[in-house]
């Protein structure tokens, strides 16, 4: 920031506003909890429609290891929570589905894990940034007080870092909100894909399974 040969210095601001800095760090972490959320769901992506349509077809056949090899090749938390019911079919139904619907309590919180930061950083962003620009507008004056009939130079400096711990704040503020958003809809919809596959698979399992395989057949 410059006006009438006064230059602003950053690295001096950066230096006397522990706000800033901590923005910074912020900002690190907002960056790897993005990248690590990205490649989990990247790795981690599934056609539910054809994984069904194979868990179908080895239901019918009373292929029940076929089914449960093929859970555990496929990536994703639909085939973990699938593989849980498939291995404890013997159990009356009522108790698969409680252990299905386990399965998928847990399989969400891995999907949810980390978001909360990106949700607190884009709800607590904005306000670190507004103190860091009250401390630059007291330090501005501050910096006025002290001066004996200094020009607007004088105030450059805590004006330069409110400006700037206002910025950082905003931001680190949209970028977290949006990503909230994005991957909280992304969890929102794979849950919503598992809990109607194990529905589906407890249907199937109840009409083709190995107590009822024969009658299938009939």
């Amino acid at each position: 920031m410059q006006g009438e040969g006064y230059v602003v210095d950053y690295m001096q601001i950066l230096r006397h506003s522990w706000v800033i800095v901590l923005m910074m760090f912020l900002s690190v972490l907002a960056v790897g909890v993005t990248i690590e959320r990205w490649f989990y769901f990247k790795r981690n992506k599934l056609d539910s429609v054809k994984f069904l349509a194979k868990i179908k077809a080895f239901i019918i056949d009373g292929k029940y290891k076929e089914a449960i090899d093929f859970c555990k090749e496929s990536k994703g938390s639909i085939p973990i929570v699938i593989r849980e019911g498939l291995e404890e079919r013997q159990l009356p139904r009522e108790e698969v589905s409680k252990l299905m619907e386990a399965s998928h309590a847990e399989q969400k919180l891995n999907l949810q894990r980390y978001l909360s930061i990106l949700g607190t950083l884009g709800n607590t962003s904005v306000f670190i940034g507004l103190l860091g620009t009250v401390l630059g507008i007291v330090r501005a004056f501050k910096d006025l007080a002290g001066s004996a009939g200094g020009g607007p130079e004088v105030v450059m400096f805590g004006i330069a870092e409110a400006l700037l711990a206002t910025a950082a704040g905003l931001t680190l503020a949209i970028p977290c909100v949006v990503l909230f958003n994005y991957f909280t809809e992304k969890v929102k919809n794979i849950s919503v894909e598992m809990d109607s596959v194990a529905k589906k698979v407890l249907v199937l399992m109840a009409n083709y399974g190995e107590g009822s395989h024969a009658r299938g057949r009939k």
